[in-house]
């Protein structure tokens, strides 16, 4: 939960509208007689990020006394009472001020002030490195001594037990395999190791801890048998994903209090699910009791990426067994949009900055390049190189790198989405991310060609045979469809177009409007509109796309309209 703290009546009118965008905002003051002393810790408690409408100091007063630690302590964000800044003043990453500056900004106006060194350096903050993939930071790890060396660009060792789908390191940032590494030092392992001064230790949710138990089994019981188990393999406990179960164990009071004083949350699973995970050593007993052969092994192997490191464990009424799941790349397909920055959205602009390998056409890349975190790895290749440039994206991917590929407008039109998840596996998880295309794009600049129903065709006869696409263009033009030509010319290419108008020609109207837009949003954009009997298609380029109007689109004051006839009809 939001919660907002207002002092005055332009501050609690600002905090009105935050909390009518977000659902899951409270303004704690709504009233004048309140003050904030007595609401800002009230919201302290309850809410995982707190805005107040109050001075800096004022804020910083109210809240030093209840301090608990950054793992602990809310995001706060201070706005000024005339809207110009927010200004994040506690919990910049872990408590998630930042991110929440930059929707205070984007909502009201304000200018988000940043002051944490690692987003003005623009490099991976250690705070929140690896959160989204469960990590924890070891306690006693050296934050500071070794954010500051990432920072004052020393040599700092990197060390991973595995790839993880991790965010981008700089340069200055090595990985090594040293058994001891040299210091500055990150590691990454859910080892139970020595590690030296001026380091960071991150600890993987990589551990399921499967576990079984007779009814009534105490609590104390189950939980030495987890912790001997966990200590024989030197496995630290603070990389339990959970402890997992099966149903019939879901209220077992014993399993649920070992749990809960380690700190795991507890999954439970079906009986016939559990029955089909392969484990060494099944029981006729067990599937009698419960209805699966295993339960500690199966629960501990639900994933199906697990390695079995401790096969079952008994004590007089618990077993245990442990495994290991294997980190799964990420491979992100994302649209980078038509051109202008301001079209690019938020998410593709976080998914760009969170990749740690990013692939995509060289100028497309160039385009980005300043988003890119230093340390980024750029996989660029040219025209004419899609397959290969997919299937080197989904390859690191399944290396298990974090990866980000590219196409203009939305990746998933007529872009690289559709050959990367042809190759994609279910080893990998993928995300698409949508942007804006180039039929939108130019839409927008003709007028409203797409008012109604449209159809989007590529002219370009490399990967589809020109019969075929001849046939969809006839189809559009029965159907009464706008058309949108992508890729109508290059230099290779110079009559489809002329024959898509002729086909269309055919089938409508000679005054038909026509518009064509090349480079839209982008420097140098041009635009102009003509008829189907008037239209030059030696003008256009592969940087060009064409809107054919259907046959009661209308040219409005220079601009391109299709009706939508927002009609009843008759009953």
């Amino acid at each position: 939960m939001i919660g907002l703290v207002a002092v005055t009546r332009s501050g609690r009118a600002a905090a009105k509208r935050l909390a009518a965008a977000w659902p899951d905002a409270r303004l704690y003051n709504e009233s004048e007689g309140e003050p904030a002393s007595i609401a800002l810790p009230k919201a302290f408690g309850e809410c995982d990020t707190i805005v107040c409408f109050l001075a800096v100091g004022a804020t910083v007063r109210l809240i030093a006394p209840l301090l608990r630690g950054k793992a602990q302590d809310p995001g706060v964000v201070c706005v000024d009472e005339a809207l110009r800044y927010a200004v994040p003043v506690l919990g910049a990453h872990a408590g998630g001020g930042n991110e929440l500056a930059g929707r205070v900004a984007e909502l009201l106006g304000a200018e988000p002030v940043i002051t944490t060194a690692s987003d003005a350096a623009g490099v991976t903050a250690l705070d929140d490195f690896g959160a989204d993939l469960g990590f924890t930071v070891e306690p006693g790890s050296d934050l500071a001594a070794v954010g500051s060396a990432i920072l004052s660009g020393e040599r700092v060792t990197f060390t991973t037990d595995t790839q993880w789908p991790l965010p981008p390191l700089p340069p200055n940032v090595v990985r090594t395999d040293a058994p001891e590494p040299a210091t500055p030092a990150i590691v990454v392992t859910d080892r139970n190791v020595h590690f030296p001064e001026r380091a960071v230790v991150f600890r993987p949710a990589s551990l399921i801890v499967g576990a079984g138990s007779s009814r009534g089994a105490p609590a104390a019981e189950i939980g030495q048998l987890i912790d001997a188990t966990l200590a024989d393999l030197a496995l630290s406990p603070r990389s339990v994903r959970y402890l997992a179960t099966v149903d019939a164990k879901a209220d077992e009071q014993g399993l649920l209090t070992a749990a809960a004083e380690r700190g795991w949350r507890v999954v439970t699973f079906p009986a016939g699910e559990l029955a089909g995970v392969p484990v060494p050593n099944p029981s006729e007993v067990v599937r009698r009791a419960v209805g699966t052969p295993s339960v500690a092994e199966a629960a501990a192997l639900i994933d199906p990426d697990a390695t079995l490191l401790a096969a079952k464990r008994t004590s007089a009424h618990a077993t245990v067994a442990v495994a290991r799941c294997r980190p799964r790349g990420r491979l992100t397909v994302i649209g980078i949009g038509p051109g202008a920055r301001d079209l690019m959205t938020p998410r593709a602009v976080a998914g760009l900055r969170r990749a740690a390998v990013v692939a995509g056409l060289d100028s497309y890349l160039d385009q980005v390049s300043d988003l890119l975190r230093p340390g980024t790895k750029v996989l660029a290749s040219g025209l004419g190189a899609e397959q290969e440039r997919a299937a080197e994206a989904v390859a690191q991917a399944q290396a298990g790198h974090a990866v980000a590929l590219i196409g203009s407008g939305d990746a998933g039109v007529y872009a690289m989405g559709s050959p990367a998840l042809e190759l994609a596996d279910g080893r990998i998880d993928v995300t698409a991310v949508p942007g804006v295309t180039a039929a939108l794009a130019a839409a927008a600049v003709l007028g409203a060609p797409l008012g109604h129903d449209h159809v989007m065709i590529s002219l370009s006869d490399l990967h589809t045979a020109w019969p075929v696409i001849e046939r969809r263009i006839m189809a559009a033009g029965e159907g009464d469809l706008v058309a949108c030509f992508y890729n109508p010319a290059s230099a290779k290419r110079d009559w489809q177009l002329r024959r898509a108008l002729e086909l269309l020609a055919a089938r409508r109207p000679p005054g038909t409007p026509v518009g064509w837009v090349r480079d839209a949003t982008r420097p140098g954009q041009a635009a102009s509109v003509s008829t189907l009997a008037e239209f030059d298609p030696g003008q256009v380029d592969m940087h060009t796309l064409v809107v054919v109007g259907s046959s009661r689109t209308r040219v409005l004051a220079g601009r391109m309209v299709t009706p939508r006839d927002y009609r009843w009809a008759d009953g």
